[in-house]
């Protein structure tokens, strides 16, 4: 079994900063692409940022320049630095991973979500 954990979420002000964390856990062998979506109320979920086991990034054009994805892929672990958070980055944040698990094939997990609400 496979689970992601994500912590970091919050209430901060416009212009302020948080850091996302999500680390994948349980009977992994390998981690291959991870990445973070976000879905306010009323909207659909989408991608946020991802990042390769290689380290290659991508990211909504809303959010490039403000957010930086990383991991460590030794603790299997993804990261989401934002800065200069505006009230429409509010949303619920999840983490979805692509994990090859042992006895098991290639598939994309999901964590269950942190809260960002930036407001004043």
């Amino acid at each position: 079994q496979v689970q992601l954990v994500e912590s970091g979420g919050g209430l901060v002000q416009p212009g302020g900063s948080l850091r996302l964390s999500c680390a994948a856990s349980g009977s992994i062998f390998s981690v291959s692409s991870m990445g973070w979506y976000r879905q306010a109320p009323g909207n659909k979920r989408e991608l946020v940022a991802a990042i390769t086991s290689g380290g290659s990034t991508n990211y909504a054009d809303s959010v490039k320049g403000r957010f930086t994805i990383s991991r460590d892929n030794a603790k299997n672990t993804v990261y989401l630095q934002m800065n200069s958070l505006k009230p429409e980055d509010t949303a619920v944040y999840y983490c979805k991973a692509y994990v090859l698990a042992t006895m098991k094939s290639w598939d994309h997990y999901w964590g269950q979500g942190t809260q960002v609400t930036v407001s004043s």
